[in-house]
């Protein structure tokens, strides 16, 4: 459960905010906020979700530091949205993967690679390992089908489950009724917001990231993040079309529509990460929490890895790296999945799910 001192802190924070109004066209956080007369634990934490740390209220906040106020709203969201995450993660016992989310990711991903090099290496040899493959199945060669799909499935559906469960927690303790969450109307602007990314817009202007000055570049790179991610998911999707209905194995060549989205969808991710990486270096750390560096590099990083050695592996898949690319990237991917519910990712789904309740408040207009 969050601290009391961070609930006072962020309660204060939206009385002074509901008060002044100086900010209500900045994001959805104000107009949610103004339905609002007293801001209750479960209110918070929706509000916290709901932000998109665009920080456009920080910079035109007169009661900023060195104001003795000393309001700093996306600091105390930051702090408050990584309380959440630990608090809705389940099993319960894994929201502690939150505290230092940057050290768990990498020790995970090490892990998972040593582990997949090292039974890969064990049951095939290392001249299979480090051997020339061409042609149809020839990944299969190093590591046959059923070892990679297998594990693969099983864990992306625990995955699955887990993500369905923080989703439901997280509706159920902001306050919101289960059956709204898959209202139509609600859902369909959800998701306009979602692949517009309408809250880093600014108004045309952007937000303002990684400094004062306001800037399209967080979104744009936000935009290749999230529809280059898209695009490998299509390509996974059609080379098991390929695989299972037309009985052609991977690897696939250069013109066909698997490598076509995969390459574009990799490039766009490889840039997105890389340039989100960077924007984190440069950031003014002000309106930020110390704690969520660790949480935004891990996931961004881990990305990019698995981009750049998936492409890697598609420009090398003939040569003696072959091999070894391929076990380093499934381990990547599983390592992905295995902290897809206790890293990063689950700020899209909660984020999603604020939108959700943010367009039904919004269209009804109930005052609380």
């Amino acid at each position: 459960m969050p601290s009391t001192d961070l609930m006072k802190k962020t309660e204060q924070a939206m009385v002074i905010c509901n008060a002044c109004r100086y900010c209500e066209g900045f994001c959805a956080v104000f107009p949610a906020m103004e339905l609002r007369r007293t801001f209750s634990e479960a209110d918070l934490k929706y509000l916290a979700n709901l932000c998109h740390n665009c920080r456009a209220c920080y910079y035109a906040c007169q009661y900023a530091p060195p104001h003795e106020f000393d309001l700093n709203l996306p600091k105390s969201f930051a702090e408050l949205r990584l309380k959440t995450y630990e608090e809705f993660a389940w099993p319960d016992f894994l929201g502690t993967l939150f505290r230092r989310n940057g050290l768990a990711v990498w020790v995970i991903a090490a892990f998972c690679v040593a582990l997949v090099v090292g039974l890969t290496i064990a049951f095939q040899g290392l001249s299979v390992v480090f051997g020339i493959h061409a042609g149809p199945e020839a990944f299969y060669q190093v590591i046959p089908s059923s070892a990679m799909v297998a594990p693969m499935s099983a864990i992306g559906l625990l995955a699955l489950v887990c993500l369905a469960y923080e989703i439901g927690a997280m509706w159920r303790r902001t306050g919101g009724n289960l059956r709204d969450l898959f209202r139509l109307r609600p859902n369909f602007r959800a998701v306009t917001d979602t692949l517009q990314l309408k809250y880093l817009d600014g108004h045309g202007h952007g937000c303002n990231y990684p400094d004062e000055r306001f800037s399209m570049s967080r979104r744009y790179f936000h935009h290749l993040v999230f529809y280059g991610f898209g695009l490998c998911f299509a390509s996974t999707c059609v080379a098991a079309f390929y695989d299972h209905f037309l009985h052609l194995s991977a690897p696939y060549p250069f013109l066909s529509w698997p490598v076509i989205l995969g390459t574009s969808g990799g490039i766009a991710l490889l840039v997105g990460t890389a340039g989100l990486l960077y924007l984190r270096c440069v950031m003014d750390p002000t309106p930020a929490t110390p704690r969520s560096t660790g949480l935004d590099v891990g996931f961004t990083g881990m990305l990019f890895l698995i981009t750049l050695t998936g492409l890697l592996l598609l420009f090398l898949r003939e040569t003696a790296a072959m091999g070894m690319l391929l076990a380093i990237h499934i381990g990547l991917v599983l390592a992905l999945f295995i902290t897809l519910p206790y890293g990063k990712f689950v700020h899209s789904i909660y984020r999603y799910a604020a939108l959700v309740r943010n367009a039904k408040e919004q269209s009804s207009g109930e005052k609380k």
